[in-house]
């Protein structure tokens, strides 16, 4: 049985930047490099406080730790922690944007254990009652799989800059939520 998820605090977030760094050092190793993660995980990758002042940020704890974490969001920024430039907090028109599907991480030990599945449901069913048709995201190639799965038709992948002069390809996914 899964654990139950309930809505993220800021008393989390130094428990979530660990479980983010985790889950991207051990559940993208075979897509990214080890220079790509640890560079994500200082702009791309992280907490995102707006989430978590919206409501709309969830964790899955377990033993006292979070072991997995994903939310959606109302607000423009398709991606990116708090330490991600262009961040933009304007609201969406749920008549004719999508929701935004933002920041997943799973705990390696949990992976494959229907957490993202979960957390996703559950983001999907509070954009649809905020009144979103659809939902967007940008996907890590990892992450591709799941929303794949789930409904979620890819677009063409984009190379994202990060500090250092590197890049990451994340690939920009949709789904209607009728």
């Amino acid at each position: 049985m899964n654990p139950p998820l309930r809505l993220a605090t800021f008393a989390d977030a130094p428990a979530l930047r660990e479980l983010i760094a985790t889950s991207a050092r051990a559940l993208q190793q075979h897509d990214y490099s080890a220079a790509q993660i640890e560079a994500a995980l200082r702009s791309a990758y992280g907490v995102d406080s707006q989430l978590i002042t919206d409501g709309t940020y969830f964790v899955a704890e377990a033993e006292g730790a979070p072991v997995a974490c994903g939310g959606w969001s109302f607000r423009r920024t398709l991606f990116g922690g708090d330490d991600q430039p262009g961040r933009q907090a304007d609201r969406l028109d749920p008549a004719r944007e999508a929701a935004r599907i933002r920041a997943f991480f799973v705990h390696p030990g949990w992976a494959r254990r229907g957490l993202g599945s979960a957390i996703l449901g559950r983001c999907e069913a509070e954009a649809r009652a905020a009144g979103f048709a659809a939902a967007e995201l940008m996907a890590t190639l990892p992450g591709v799989r799941l929303y794949a799965a789930l409904g979620y038709e890819a677009a063409a992948a984009q190379e994202v800059p990060l500090a250092g002069g590197l890049t990451i390809t994340f690939v920009p996914m949709r789904k209607a939520l009728s």
